[in-house]
């Protein structure tokens, strides 16, 4: 791990003027962390859940109610005003109320509750429910599965960044790669243009033939053809690298060629415990919020078979002098009423614990696989790993052979005992080494990074 955070920080530690120049791979996964717009527009998908989270906690406002009665003509002239305060309790099922009502003038007998003293009344209570909505009602379970969204989308902000930050090392690989292809192949067009350089003044001697000249100059017009295309390479390269390197307003910047390194990043060393990395992957986690809204909604439809038994405590007191109604309601009245319901078919009920229980099974089944597919994964890339680095061992062993018989074949040209073209095959065996060690030098960072993506290893991702 500490050479990943290596890799991260680039050449951090390098002479100012040289990380003024060089691109590391740290500043590119930076930059996309921040900037790119699939992250981007995962946050606000995240910002959307907690936005709804917040809307699903209305449901436990607090409500403010006001009544008022005013006869306009008839033989009774009683007026009442009221007003109350209702506040849901969260924590379990039933509410809590408080209320106050003032009235004058005479009702008839059947609204005789809305006599109060000249001052008014006040009215406290509270209702619990004691088993249907005890322990779920569809308002605690709307805040939950507000609450498991959040978490839904915020695991789905950090799968799109992992594979943004993967797609991001794969940009910035190719872009430094073809940098590197680009400059072996500059250093073998320069072979052959300085050799045409000195064909050129020992013809004009009369010390080589000029069939040899024009057979140089035909390697310089082959050679120059595959620079042109190398360029190309870098060039596109360094436009899709773009995508993840952002300027701070987040549009989009093409590095120069200034900015290439002089080589690719160091393969980090495999993390020992990458199963247990995995276990943390954002999609496992999706799967088992998901089980756990199915969960819910069974609870949900359970609580719906049950009777519905809910107890009310509530107490009044008139104030004042008595009014017209009387001195019977004056003082303190406590009450205590219980209310009873049970539902007799409950298909809905039914229906839903059915969809609930085949859902739960369903995902289960869906981690199972994606466990088992993951396992998978991490067996192939781990011995994708150990092959990948023995080949670029072999490539870079390759490519110093080459190099030693290039030069060797080069002298002897010199010295007459070659020719022209086995000193061109030599060297360009030695390019395409150089080349295939380079490759093999990529292909072994891009299966770390692989690994890292698979086994959500943040830390190595830049997250």
């Amino acid at each position: 791990m500490l050479a990943w955070c290596v890799l991260l920080a680039g050449f951090a530690f390098a002479a100012p003027q040289l990380a003024a120049q060089t691109l590391t791979l740290g500043e590119v996964l930076a930059s996309s962390r921040e900037h790119a717009p699939q992250v981007l527009e995962a946050m606000a998908r995240v910002r959307s859940a907690e936005g709804r989270r917040l809307s699903a906690d209305g449901a436990f406002d607090i409500v403010f109610r006001a009544d008022s009665d005013v006869r306009l003509g008839g033989f009774y002239d009683g007026n009442s005003l009221g007003g109350t305060v209702t506040r849901p309790l969260q924590s379990i099922g039933g509410e809590a109320y408080a209320g106050y009502s003032l009235s004058n003038g005479r009702f008839p007998v059947y609204e005789d509750e809305k006599y109060t003293n000249e001052l008014g009344e006040l009215k406290v209570g509270v209702l619990f429910a004691l088993l249907r909505d005890r322990m779920i009602d569809d308002r605690r379970f709307a805040v939950g599965q507000a609450d498991l969204d959040v978490e839904l989308a915020r695991n789905e902000q950090l799968l799109v960044a992992i594979g943004v930050q993967r797609r991001a090392i794969d940009a910035y690989g190719n872009w430094v790669t073809a940098g590197l292809r680009l400059q072996v192949l500059r250093d073998l067009l320069k072979l052959a243009e300085e050799r045409q350089d000195g064909f050129r003044r020992q013809v004009e001697r009369g010390l080589r033939p000029r069939i040899l000249l024009t057979e140089n100059d035909q390697t310089v017009l082959r050679r120059q053809s595959l620079v042109i295309e190398a360029e190309q390479a870098l060039l596109v390269a360094a436009n899709r690298l773009s995508l993840f390197l952002r300027g701070p307003d987040g549009t989009p910047e093409v590095p120069g060629t200034s900015r290439l390194p002089t080589s690719l990043p160091p393969t980090p060393p495999v993390p020992e415990d990458t199963r247990l990395l995995a276990a943390g992957r954002p999609d496992l986690k999706a799967i088992d919020l998901r089980m756990e809204q199915a969960r819910q909604r069974l609870a949900l439809a359970r609580n719906a078979f049950l009777p519905r038994l809910d107890v009310v405590l509530e107490t009044s007191r008139d104030l004042g002098d008595p009014g017209i109604g009387g001195a019977s309601r004056s003082g303190t009245e406590p009450k205590v009423g219980l209310r009873f319901s049970v539902p007799l078919e409950r298909r809905t009920a039914r229906g839903q614990m059915a969809a609930s229980e085949a859902e739960i099974d369903a995902q289960e089944r869906r981690r199972q696989q994606l466990e088992e597919q993951i396992g998978v994964e991490l067996e192939t890339i781990q011995a994708d790993i150990v092959a990948t680095r023995r080949i670029a061992e072999v490539a870079t062993a390759e490519q110093g052979r080459a190099a030693e018989l290039s030069v060797a074949e080069r002298r002897r040209f010199e010295l007459g005992t070659s020719d022209l073209f086995v000193v061109q095959i030599r060297e360009e065996t030695e390019a395409n080494a150089r080349i295939r060690a380079l490759d093999a030098s990529w292909r072994a960072l891009q299966a770390r990074a692989e690994l890292a993506a698979v086994a959500a290893d943040l830390e190595a991702l830049g997250l």
